[in-house]
């Protein structure tokens, strides 16, 4: 079997002792993780971001450990993530914080089709702590799974199921629509005053 028709398991399994099979990986998941460096730093640093993302996973082949999914994917994004973090640092470091930092609102723009939204997002986005904010993201923008993106992010299934909850869930209160199944308030106190939900 060709590498090209292996699964990524295997491939992942063979990293070792046959490098050239990052190749295989590429061709496979370049675009993907083109896309989740884009939406996060913009298009043109993207693609040099997307070759440090490659050679820093060359450099790391000898400890990876495929996900349960058997797709090399949660291991990519958990690259690319601190390659993203290696990048913003050194743009703060210059000086160049005129963007917010980690989001391409161009992207969100294109997603929501409605540049009156932008706003309310960005807001309801900024609004969650960074944690939450890109395990929402992993899920919602790159289609991970939530098992997944708890591999990206070093966490447990549980706590990202948890986190993934309570973070669409702040989201949704943010853009002021009650969770899906809830009312917009929950209770009230015995004064008769309204309790946030």
């Amino acid at each position: 079997m060709t590498g090209h028709q292996r699964p990524d398991s295997e491939i992942l399994g063979s990293l070792p002792g046959q490098p050239e099979l990052m190749g295989v990986l590429y061709q496979r998941h370049g675009a993907a993780v083109f896309r989740y460096l884009a939406r996060r730093a913009g298009p043109a640093p993207a693609e040099d971001l997307l070759s440090e993302v490659f050679v820093a996973a060359l450099d790391s082949r000898t400890r990876v450990v495929a996900h349960d999914s058997g797709s090399a994917l949660p291991w990519l994004y958990g690259i690319a993530m601190n390659v993203l973090r290696r990048h913003f640092r050194q743009e703060t470091a210059r000086s160049v914080a005129a963007l917010d930092p980690g989001m391409d609102w161009d992207a969100v723009d294109a997603r929501l089709d409605a540049e009156a939204k932008r706003g309310q997002l960005r807001s309801a986005l900024t609004a969650l702590p960074e944690r939450d904010r890109e395990l929402l993201l992993l899920v919602a923008w790159e289609g991970l799974t939530p098992a997944e993106a708890a591999a990206v992010l070093g966490i447990g299934q549980v706590a990202a199921r948890s986190r993934l909850h309570r973070a669409r869930r702040r989201a949704l209160q943010a853009l002021g629509r009650p969770a899906p199944g809830r009312p917009a308030v929950e209770m009230t106190t015995a004064t008769g005053k309204e309790m946030p939900a």
